[in-house]
């Protein structure tokens, strides 16, 4: 077990083994390694993507298709590679929101997904084609639990 600061909940203590790797960093956040994924009491759509080791570098996530049925993309040889991803069960795919006030407004980024190896948690943020937008409405109306 560890403790870290966290943005939204203060000191928590996490499990170690629940450590997400992205060896590469974060677009912006290059420094930042290490997160774990906390989840919103009462709410299973969201989560909370926190580093651990800076508290103010936290991100809300959730999954995309629970916004977007027909979201899909095909990950590249090399991105399957570095996760060391062999069968589909091992991919976990979470997206960043950007909230707004009023909620409504609040959209979420289907371009650039992260792509987490379920099982050895290691993952990158990935970048698509045009195809997707980094501010897709999220059409709460439509979103499923």
């Amino acid at each position: 077990m560890m403790k870290i600061e966290t943005k939204y909940f203060g000191k928590m203590t996490i499990n170690e083994e629940k450590i997400i790797r992205f060896e590469k960093g974060l677009p912006g956040f290059y420094d930042e390694k290490t997160f774990v994924l906390i989840d919103f009491p009462d709410n299973p759509v969201f989560q909370i993507l926190q580093s651990t080791t800076t508290a103010v570098v936290a991100f809300v996530v959730a999954s995309p298709y629970r916004f977007q049925m027909d979201y899909t993309f095909d990950l590249s040889e090399q991105t399957k590679e570095d996760l060391g991803i062999t069968k589909p069960e091992e991919v976990k795919i979470l997206s960043i929101l950007t909230l707004r006030d009023p909620f409504i407004d609040s959209t979420i980024n289907l371009q650039a997904p992260l792509v987490i190896n379920a099982e050895s948690l290691i993952g990158e943020q990935i970048i698509l084609n045009d195809r997707f937008s980094t501010r897709t409405p999220l059409q709460t109306e439509k979103a499923r639990a």
